[in-house]
């Protein structure tokens, strides 16, 4: 994995958020780590790779702080939707491989794959849209592909919508909106 362009802040994926799901409650999460000064949700080394044990511990904060948020603001944790990218869709992964029973949905652009835990876990009740480019520096063009196969094999089910571009976000990623308001995907947030 090599290192991302500069990271943004918690409000940056506000407005594709909007757009994503117009009228839905948004709630933006900020990561505890610097990363060159910036916020990042956990450390890397210096070679660009995942430090494991940061990750693993910064993915556990996550889950700690979505179980406090959905007591503050009276949210079912299930009902979740989340939107990550590059950083924060690595953590978000993470929590699905490590806390699968917060989430119902998640979006995820320019995702790497996060270390794999031992254990299998059952995702049958997630539906992931998994959103690459082509000609990405930061994540390799295997890795979409990787992670597609090990969530749908615990029972996930797994869609890949690609963009031409690299690690940047682009305008086809308003694409996954369309996923979003399928059938079968709203329903999973309803149940």
């Amino acid at each position: 994995m090599k290192k991302a362009e500069p990271r943004g802040d918690e409000n940056d994926l506000l407005p594709l958020g909007r757009e994503l799901w117009p009228g839905a409650a948004l709630l933006a999460v900020r990561g505890n780590a610097l990363e060159d000064g910036k916020p990042s949700f956990f450390h890397c080394s210096a070679d660009g790779s995942f430090d494991v044990a940061d990750l693993k511990n910064r993915t556990d904060e996550l889950a700690e702080f979505i179980e406090g948020a959905s007591e503050r603001y009276g949210f079912r944790q299930r009902n979740l939707v989340v939107v990550g990218y590059s950083n924060g869709a690595n953590i978000a992964a993470s929590l699905i491989l490590l806390h699968p029973h917060h989430l119902r949905l998640a979006i995820l652009f320019r995702v790497n794959v996060p270390p794999i835990p031992a254990i299998t876990r059952d995702f049958f009740s997630l539906s992931l849209l998994i959103g690459p480019g082509l000609h990405d520096p930061a994540v390799s063009i295997d890795e979409p592909a990787q992670l597609h196969a090990m969530l749908e094999s615990g029972g996930a089910d797994v869609s890949v919508c690609w963009h031409e571009g690299g690690h940047e976000l682009a305008t086809e990623d308003i694409a996954a909106r369309a996923w979003l308001n399928r059938d079968k995907i709203r329903h999973r947030v309803a149940a």
